[in-house]
């Protein structure tokens, strides 16, 4: 695990290893999390990365009737 340090201007580097198993490039947007004392930096991706990642997941579950349009 790598350690980075604030600068004066509470900036950190993001050390290469998280850059490449993250696949970071300059200027992509990170989300901050803070979670259980922690910051968590998340990468923002475009919706369209997204399509096709809930495949196979079960939508059979059951609803209200006021949810249903």
């Amino acid at each position: 695990m790598d350690a980075v340090t604030i600068s004066e201007k509470y900036q950190i580097v993001i050390p290469p290893s998280a850059r490449k198993q993250l696949h970071v490039k300059p200027g992509q947007k990170m989300q901050v999390v803070i979670y259980d004392n922690r910051v968590v930096l998340v990468p923002v991706r475009p919706m369209k990365e997204a399509r096709g990642s809930l495949k196979g997941m079960n939508t059979d579950v059951p609803r209200e009737e006021d949810d249903r349009v």
